[in-house]
């Protein structure tokens, strides 16, 4: 079982924080409803949101952090600072060399033409600014701006350039949760394309090697009804819009895509999450793994 520090206990404290001791392997979830008696499951959440929970020294909101043993968990019961908090996206996990965040759907991850301000970017950057104006962030991959969920961004050249350079050794899991149009007959999957953009900005897949950039893409249908099906997506390969192309090409577009073929819009937004993201640490080397929970608006359409 989990032990608990002696010096610990499972209400707040004067100090209004309580710390623990990992012994066994767990998730941060499970070792926290396991410690903390006098709090139910959603207050739990609330403090991870809220980023009060803490794992050595780092705020993690992750519900399913991994735990090792001999690392501290302290849970801090007053809220963090106002400016520490965002609306468009949740800091996931950060330390001294990159940051895990998970972004809404609707705000840009990085600054266009037409618009400079409130991206994932520049929120960030200002972010870091507050801790030392000299700190800045660089965009390691991005996500479309009506796809929400899991990004990373890194915060130095150096580090920026590993991840890039090593990115498909390092990176061990990128799940994406579609929901898409109609009955996806075909429970699981594989889609095979070579895919090229257009003068339009428009990608679509060939069978020309020498033109088009190769393209894999694995699903899994985890619920269907008569009008939509929820998809678990694993990309094997990260091309541009390459989700989007291989789901008109089986003739299933994610919902709100006109783009690539879509005739409905329940979500009103794109129907993409970036649900799962897993990689080898740059400098620790240590395996990590962040999941987010499934948008309620994507699973509300099969009630």
């Amino acid at each position: 079982m989990l032990k608990q520090d002696k010096r610990q206990n499972n209400k707040p404290s004067k100090s209004d924080s309580t710390q623990f001791k990992v012994e066994v392997e767990s998730e941060l979830l499970v070792f926290l409803l396991e410690k903390i008696k006098n709090r139910s499951r959603n207050d739990i959440k609330v403090l991870l949101r809220e980023k009060q929970i803490f794992v050595d020294g780092q705020a993690i909101s992750q519900f399913n952090h991994p735990l090792k043993p001999q690392q501290k968990v302290e849970v801090k019961w007053r809220k963090m600072p106002e400016e520490q908090r965002y609306r468009a996206l949740n800091i996931v996990f950060e330390d001294e060399y990159l940051i895990v965040i998970e972004k809404q759907a609707g705000i840009l991850s990085i600054a266009t033409e037409k618009q400079k301000d409130n991206t994932a970017y520049s929120i960030l950057s200002s972010h870091v600014k507050k801790q030392d104006p000299r700190n800045r962030i660089f965009v390691v991959h991005r996500l479309d701006r009506e796809t929400s969920g899991l990004m990373m961004f890194a915060k130095s050249e150096k580090i920026q350039k590993l991840l890039q350079e090593s990115w498909n050794d390092s990176i061990e899991e990128r799940t994406y949760l579609a929901v898409v149009e109609g009955k996806v007959e075909k429970q699981e999957d594989t889609i095979v394309s070579y895919l090229v953009e257009s003068k339009a900005l428009i990608m679509y897949s060939t069978k020309n090697t020498e033109v088009g950039q190769k393209a894999i893409t694995h699903y899994e249908v985890l619920k269907s009804n008569k009008n939509y099906s929820l998809l678990k997506v694993n990309l094997e390969t990260g091309r541009k819009n390459q989700i989007r192309v291989h789901a008109k090409d089986i003739g299933h577009p994610v919902v709100g895509d006109e783009k690539y073929g879509a005739k409905s819009n329940p979500l009103r937004r794109l129907g993409l999450h970036a649900w799962v993201l897993a990689f080898k640490h740059p400098i620790t080397k240590k395996d990590v793994r962040f999941e987010t929970e499934m948008p309620t608006k994507f699973t509300g359409l099969f009630n």
